[in-house]
């Protein structure tokens, strides 16, 4: 079977609206779908009697989430293959491990019942921190959800050449016949010493040119393996995290990469990709870059 795109549904209006990208995009790569609701209504009502004539309000309300969530599937895309699942779990842990089985796991920025001004709900965060595929949190304007820009934007880090990430977006870019906006950012050192020898020439051209070449090595595979897609590439000074948050408002999705490490416990987000999260003006996805052992630099 067809690895599928797994998107998390609650009911609230954020998973309603990660539902229908999630829809979109399993349609323009050819993926299944599988719709997922995570209850855990036994364990607060117990297990129904065989004898019972009605069934528990936690399991109807789930039924109805998953089944509203299907049916609003089916009317964006009638052709589109897709199964539904009603998970005896907490949401966190049953989207992971149906991402293991997944191509990506698409999200909504908030859940039910959490706090309307928050920036990102706490699902969201922990599977874009923890997943081993690419996951997908949706945010943004109509602009953005609807690709109206026809622009994907990656950050490219030090580590990223010929990266998971790039490859990503990539695909993205030529499954939507969109600009690709591939920015590398640099920044001078805050103190140097005066007998440095590169202060002799401009400092802020060498690191430009160094970011150029890097930027170049990082895509040249990803280059070669999708010919037509179109490239605007850039390397600016200033912190890559608010260089990217700045350059989503005009982007349908930011691509960042996200390093997994061995034998590390808890979340494992860079800052350029926490604060993607929160802050950017379109849907970000978080791609898991190759496993690291613990004495390495994090981006």
């Amino acid at each position: 079977m067809e690895t599928p795109l797994v998107v998390g549904v609650d009911g609230s209006d954020p998973s309603l609206t990660a539902l229908d990208w999630a829809v979109e995009e399993a349609v323009r790569h050819g993926l299944p779908l599988r719709i997922v609701h995570a209850s855990l209504w036994e364990r607060y009502e117990g297990v129904v009697p065989t004898w019972a004539t009605d069934r528990p309000s936690g399991q109807v309300l789930a039924e109805n989430i998953v089944g509203t969530a299907a049916e609003r599937a089916r009317r964006r895309a009638p052709d589109l293959p897709l199964t539904t699942a009603v998970l005896a779990e907490d949401a966190s842990t049953a989207l992971l491990r149906e991402g293991q089985e997944g191509a990506i796991v698409v999200v909504g920025s908030r859940g039910r019942g959490e706090f309307a001004d928050l920036l990102l709900g706490s699902v969201g965060l922990i599977v874009a921190a923890r997943a081993h595929c690419p996951v997908v949190v949706v945010r943004g304007d109509r602009h953005a959800l609807e690709a109206r820009h026809g622009r994907v934007l990656l950050g490219v880090g030090e580590h990223d050449v010929d990266s998971p990430a790039v490859r990503f977006a990539f695909r993205e870019a030529a499954a939507r016949d969109a600009e690709l906006d591939v920015v590398r950012t640099w920044r001078r050192p805050a103190h140097e010493p005066i007998d440095h020898p590169l202060l002799s020439g401009n400092r802020a051209i060498y690191l430009a040119e160094q970011s150029a070449e890097l930027l170049d090595k990082a895509l040249e595979a990803a280059v070669t393996e999708h010919p037509r897609v179109r490239l605007r590439r850039a390397t600016l000074e200033g912190p890559a995290h608010r260089v990217l948050t700045e350059r989503s408002a005009a982007a349908d999705l930011l691509v960042v990469g996200a390093r997994r490490r061995d034998g590390l416990v808890g979340l494992e987000l860079g800052r350029v990709a926490h604060r993607a999260l929160h802050h950017a003006m379109c849907p970000v996805a978080v791609v898991p870059q190759r496993r690291l052992g613990s004495t390495e630099g994090e981006r």
